[in-house]
């Protein structure tokens, strides 16, 4: 008997009268925009809640989605945020607060006469529309929230958008960050990154609430395109408050011998959901995904992977570390799938947990879906705790078992961290990730 939260569309606070007042504030943009964001708010309506039998949802604690009690925010003051760390070592900044820009620091350099573009998404559907419409949100939810993927076009504001015309190198990191503040708000950030033919860029992406204990709903996105030959580094930092609840959708595609480098940080939220889907459509392509969270108290995080070789000789790494403490949780589901042209394919997934407490829990669940006869795949997953071995050498020379504890925890986060070419942002992001293990 299929109860009624299976029968019952739930829209919670995202009813028709919210979208029509979240339409009103965005009638000036192109009308394909509107099209499409009507269209995506009838499937949100339509389609159902996660629930129990969804092998998307497998460990996942899917009772805990509720979609009651939030509103879409106002405005928020730049200078209650607590800005000081805003600012990323390199070419340009844009922060948004609450969907509205706060600040912007223009591309540095010679980055800004050669064509590249790094403004609000509002300001790119209206002066380069051609080229949205061409890249966002064009790849489709295949991790099991097509649900959430929906609301979260339905009702995207605004967001970063940055594009890299063809053979320009881009030296220096751009930043992006996306604040939230106030109590029972939600938020649906967005970044959009083209990179044309033998481009090369680096974006830093951040995602942080303005104050730690404030509810909230966060459902974003991003979507990271490498055209022939290019060069993509994209490194996220999501800090949102301990009690949002966070779900955050990455979609990327790799085009002929195009490089693509993805690093996700996570630190926040009650529960915090990240899918991340990539494609390798050339032959050439390569993608490397790497992840590192840090799981305190009750938290819970959810990390769905999915890598597609769709052409022959590409290639994919996929690296994702958790550390957890106290009653943290962790969910891993992974899947390489080669298509059967995809011959020569040279994929490798790898989920390792580092278990810092006896009531801490992680689960693992990587998988190969091979439809090709000449390729090599592995994949694999580990939990275990600090080695007893490591710690005992670290102590026999006079350093305190914290300190030593403290050496092993980072050098097991190193791994992931030491992919950040620029120094500054290395230093700056391993200085929050430190900060963030501590409390």
């Amino acid at each position: 008997m299929m109860t009624l939260s299976q029968t019952t569309p739930v829209i919670g606070a995202f009813t028709r009268e919210a979208f029509a007042a979240h339409l009103g504030r965005v009638a000036h943009l192109p009308r394909w925009w509107l099209d499409r964001k009507r269209a995506a708010y009838e499937r949100f309506v339509s389609l159902p809640m996660p629930k129990r039998t969804d092998e998307g949802w497998r460990f996942s604690n899917y009772a805990a989605l509720s979609l009651d009690g939030y509103g879409l925010p106002g405005p928020a003051s730049f200078e209650k945020l607590g800005h000081g760390d805003v600012g990323v070592p390199g070419t340009g900044t844009l922060v948004l607060a609450n969907h509205r820009l706060a600040m912007q620091e223009p591309l540095a350099g010679d980055a800004a006469k050669s064509g590249v573009i790094f403004d609000t998404l509002q300001h790119a559907l209206l002066q380069h529309g051609d080229l949205v419409k061409q890249h966002l949100l064009t790849q489709p939810s295949k991790l099991g929230s097509d649900k959430f993927a929906a609301l979260h076009e339905a009702f995207l504001e605004d967001g970063a958008f940055i594009y890299v015309p063809k053979g320009v190198e881009v030296a220096l990191p751009v930043g992006v960050f996306h604040y939230a503040t106030g109590a029972d708000i939600a938020l649906f950030p967005h970044t959009l990154v083209v990179a044309d033919e033998r481009a090369k860029i680096t974006v830093a992406d951040f995602f942080r609430s303005a104050k730690a204990g404030e509810k909230q709903f966060i459902c974003g996105g991003n979507d990271l395109f490498a055209g022939h030959g290019a060069h993509v580094t994209y490194i996220a930092l999501q800090d949102w408050s301990r009690e949002a609840l966070s779900l955050q959708f990455n979609a990327a595609v790799a085009r002929r011998d195009a490089r693509l480098l993805t690093i996700n940080l996570h630190a926040g939220g009650r529960q915090a959901r990240h899918e991340s889907f990539s494609q390798l459509q050339a032959p050439g392509a390569h993608s490397e995904m790497l992840a590192l969270t840090i799981a305190h108290g009750t938290q819970e995080f959810d990390q769905r992977t999915l890598q597609i070789h769709q052409a022959p000789n590409t290639s994919s790494n996929l690296l994702y570390k958790n550390a957890l403490l106290d009653q943290a949780k962790t969910v891993f589901s992974g899947l390489i799938v080669v298509d059967p042209d995809a011959q020569k394919t040279d994929a490798y997934q790898s989920n390792r947990n580092l278990m810092l407490s006896d009531d801490a829990e992680a689960h693992s669940l990587p998988g190969l879906e091979i439809q090709a006869n000449d390729v090599r795949c592995s994949h694999g997953a580990t939990s275990a705790r600090i080695p007893a071995e490591q710690e005992f050498y670290l102590q026999s020379r006079g350093i305190a078992k914290a300190q030593a504890d403290e050496l092993l925890v980072f050098g097991f986060f190193e791994e992931v961290l030491s992919k950040i070419e620029n120094a500054e942002l290395h230093d700056r992001l391993a200085e929050l990730i430190r900060r963030k293990f501590k409390e």
